[in-house]
């Protein structure tokens, strides 16, 4: 499939949600790499989404102090490799199995600024057959940028992107 950059009108977030789901099956539709789609899902909400200074992923992986996410495929600035389990915004999102919305990441216990642009963020965790996979993650430089619907649009976004990815 071709993609076209497309202005959002985000508006209405339940239909530029509705339209960015539709974008990305079609997108994502017959590849089933996890890092090709991760990519692809990536750079489709980074150019799609307004007032986002970073989107992208973290992968679960067992490491010698135990598991911690690894970064993944993203767009924005270059940001931290590894993330303990319970720690920072993503680690807390992972280890609670639950999408967190922080409006002001200065205020959050144990914070960890790759970006110190970054004011809020949202992580939604990837599940697969009941097991945590990784996180999606988002930054932007504007406090309480995240909000309810934020949260439901990028969960739905994930669900796609794990559905059409061959995630081991």
């Amino acid at each position: 499939m071709t993609y076209t950059s497309q202005l959002h009108d985000f508006s209405d977030k339940r239909a530029a949600y509705e339209q960015l789901a539709a974008q990305l099956q079609g997108l994502l539709h017959g590849e089933t790499d996890a890092i090709a789609n991760a990519a692809n899902t990536a750079a489709l909400i980074f150019d799609a989404l307004p007032e986002v200074s970073w989107a992208g992923f973290y992968f679960l992986r067992a490491g010698l102090r135990g598991d911690e996410l690894i970064v993944g495929p993203f767009q924005g600035k270059p940001a931290c490799v590894r993330i303990a389990l319970g720690h920072g915004v993503c680690g807390t999102a992972a280890a609670r199995r639950e999408t967190l919305i922080v409006p002001d990441v200065n205020a959050f216990p144990g914070h960890i600024a790759c970006d110190t642009a970054s004011q809020s963020e949202v992580v939604v965790p990837l599940m697969a057959a009941g097991r945590l996979v990784g996180v999606l993650d988002l930054d932007s430089a504007r406090l309480a940028r995240f909000d309810e619907l934020d949260a439901r649009g990028l969960e739905r976004l994930a669900a796609i992107f794990v559905q059409a990815s061959r995630i081991v």
